[in-house]
């Protein structure tokens, strides 16, 4: 597989009649002794409101990280992600790529840039004809990938800074919403052996797990 490269990177709830729909009718007397029919009123349950999703990743040594997905901006990104998770798949993986000030990469089973699981994904990002708003600013996560825009497989990023020129070119698929102390404590640590972020593997922080919450 192309080493993975980062660029400088409901159904729908119905309402029956049957199961949440309830009428409401009155009656009245005229003044002519005839019992008149009201206009019948529905009463609708409320709709559910969508339950987050999101993904816990636990880091040897450092604490975990909790981030929120986002499945109706990325919703193959996010099927891809939390499938994986659920296996176990990400558990002893590590993070092999770390540059301070801009992000940390990870998920890769051979921990090297090389790897990934069995599947790649379609890229959904504007460049690959994918209308995804998010933004790839301080704490989003988001998926690397080859030249290919369809490469994507299991390595993802998470951002220490912003950095706007990987907008629409990379699918981001959530954000931190705590544990961004953790992001910059890892990126500090980081002792990288070249210009790409490479870190040895025997210093490569290590995944315990990650944990999917919905």
């Amino acid at each position: 597989m192309k080493k993975l490269l980062l660029a400088l990177m409901s159904s729908v709830l119905l309402l029956t009649a049957c199961t949440g729909t309830k009428t409401e009718s009155t009656s009245a007397t005229s003044g002519t002794g005839e019992e008149t029919v009201q206009e019948v009123k529905p009463t609708v349950a409320p709709e559910p409101e969508a339950k987050e999703i999101h993904a816990v990743i636990d880091i040897k040594d450092y604490g975990t990280i909790d981030l929120v997905l986002h499945p109706e901006c990325a919703p193959i990104t996010v099927e891809n992600f939390v499938n994986l998770a659920e296996s176990g798949f990400y558990d002893g993986l590590t993070f092999h790529r770390i540059m301070y000030g801009f992000m940390m990469q990870g998920g890769d089973p051979e921990g090297t840039g090389f790897g990934g699981a069995d599947t790649t994904i379609k890229g959904e990002f504007a460049a690959n004809g994918v209308d995804n708003p998010l933004l790839h600013k301080r704490g989003t996560i988001s998926m690397a990938r080859s030249g290919d825009p369809d490469s994507a497989s299991s390595q993802f990023f998470i951002m220490q800074q912003d950095w706007p020129s990987l907008d629409g070119l990379y699918a981001a698929f959530g954000e931190v919403v705590s544990g961004m102390e953790v992001v910059d404590a890892v990126c500090e640590a980081a002792q990288p052996i070249d210009d790409n972020g490479t870190i040895p593997a025997d210093q490569q922080p290590v995944i315990n797990s990650i944990t999917i919450e919905k």
